[in-house]
């Protein structure tokens, strides 16, 4: 008969909708895992953005590399 070892760390469902007893999607300020959750996703929004933006020909970095001489 095969045993298995029981941890609290992987004995999580599948699916965990909640941290800390709220909605991983709720808008909460401070230092909870949903601040950190809405931080990445903006953070990937402005990123995405600043690519566009270079693609269309208004690049920030390249303007500021040709001014030092670059």
């Amino acid at each position: 008969m095969e045993t298995r070892e029981t941890r609290p760390s992987t004995d999580l469902p599948i699916v965990a909708p909640e941290y800390n007893g709220r909605d991983r999607n709720e808008f909460l300020f401070g230092w909870t895992p949903q601040a950190e959750i809405w931080n990445g996703r903006l953070a990937m929004i402005g990123f995405l953005a600043y690519l566009l933006w270079d693609l269309a020909g208004y690049s920030v970095l390249r303007d500021i590399l040709h001014i030092i001489g670059y």
